[in-house]
């Protein structure tokens, strides 16, 4: 393809990443690289029916597979690492998901402990037409089914932890990692500060759709598709994942409880909007408060995730990190031109 250089990865069940940070890395590749990536479910495939039972077929700590790392060239300790999604497709015409015992936001769990018994494990197998753009969700103990939106996204996005930790996919944290958040979607741009040479970036858990919250703990998971760029920022830190898309600029946040998990996401957008654009920080928090959108990503993993989302027409600027996205876009759309799918 003229002028951009496109790498396509997909990995072996051996070649599996199970951790962000202690994994070598699958390939090196560049800033301004195209990687056309492939990921597996979190059960890595091997729930199919709605007789296949989680918990007989897979071990755990055995879950959301990582299709990675990744070595960027160039990148150091105080960087931002900027990943540009370009598209995410379902690769298989099914998905599947699952209530867990002692896992999700209404239920008893190992560490919200109650004199409940645990739910039971059941399993739902939703049709995907990727031609349509739906799932369908079909009840379990009755007849009524109903088409919802296919919305492809990826639960994990991460980047090596700092202080030579060793992070479990399910966690997400400063490094990203499982955030399970809607936004992570095709035409989005996600910024991840760097914590180890060459940034060890990893992704997967693709859901074909999630609510916010992902409630049960568990969305429509799919094997996923994905096409991105991966920029380098030099000499600019980023401490928690941030993402942009045409009309929002967001902050994460990951943390127990709930509400420290609000306070890191809304305290980082205010921090940005001050550096970004020279706000005072009394004023930039103010402005937060007026503006913020803030929907909870996840509440059901090791960490919840809260979004804090600033619409960005009513800032005093559109561009961050110097207008970065506005590049990739570009590459984005030559991209999408030269494989016939322009939008």
């Amino acid at each position: 393809m003229a002028g951009l250089n496109v790498v396509s990865y997909r990995p072996a069940r051996s070649d599996y990443v199970w951790t962000f940070g202690g994994a070598a890395p699958a390939m090196k590749v560049a800033p301004g690289d195209v990687l056309e990536l492939w990921t597996d479910d979190c059960f890595t495939g091997l729930v199919r029916t709605k007789d296949d039972l989680p918990s007989e077929k897979i071990a755990f700590p055995f879950l959301n597979p990582q299709t990675g790392p990744f070595y960027v060239e160039g990148a150091e300790p105080g960087d931002t690492l900027a990943l540009h999604f370009v598209s995410l497709e379902p690769s298989r015409d099914w998905g599947v998901s699952t209530t867990f015992p002692l896992f999700g936001a209404l239920t008893s769990t190992r560490t919200t402990v109650t004199l409940q018994d645990p739910l039971p494990e059941v399993v739902w197998i939703y049709e995907v037409d990727a031609a349509r753009r739906t799932v369908r969700y079909q009840s379990r103990r009755s007849d009524f089914s109903v088409e919802l939106p296919l919305e492809p996204m990826l639960g994990t996005v991460g980047v090596a932890p700092a202080n030579l930790e060793v992070r479990s996919p399910l966690v997400p944290d400063a490094h990203g990692g499982n955030m399970d958040t809607p936004e992570m979607r095709a035409g989005t741009t996600c910024y991840l500060g760097v914590n180890v040479e060459g940034a060890l970036f990893s992704i997967g858990d693709g859901h074909y759709r999630q609510g916010e919250g992902e409630t049960c703990g568990v969305a429509v998971e799919g094997a996923m598709d994905t096409v991105l760029i991966v920029d380098l920022i030099k000499d600019r830190q980023t401490p928690w994942p941030r993402l942009e898309d045409d009309t929002y600029i967001m902050s994460t946040g990951s943390a127990r409880p709930l509400e420290d998990a609000f306070r890191i996401a809304h305290g980082d957008l205010v921090s940005w909007l001050a550096e970004e654009h020279g706000l005072d920080r009394i004023d930039a928090y103010q402005l937060v408060t007026q503006i913020s959108e803030s929907p909870v990503a996840n509440v059901c993993d090791p960490n919840y995730t809260f979004v804090a989302k600033a619409p960005k027409r009513y800032l005093p600027g559109t561009d961050v990190y110097g207008s970065a996205r506005g590049r990739l876009k570009e590459m984005a759309a030559e991209y999408l031109r030269e494989r016939g799918m322009a939008r």
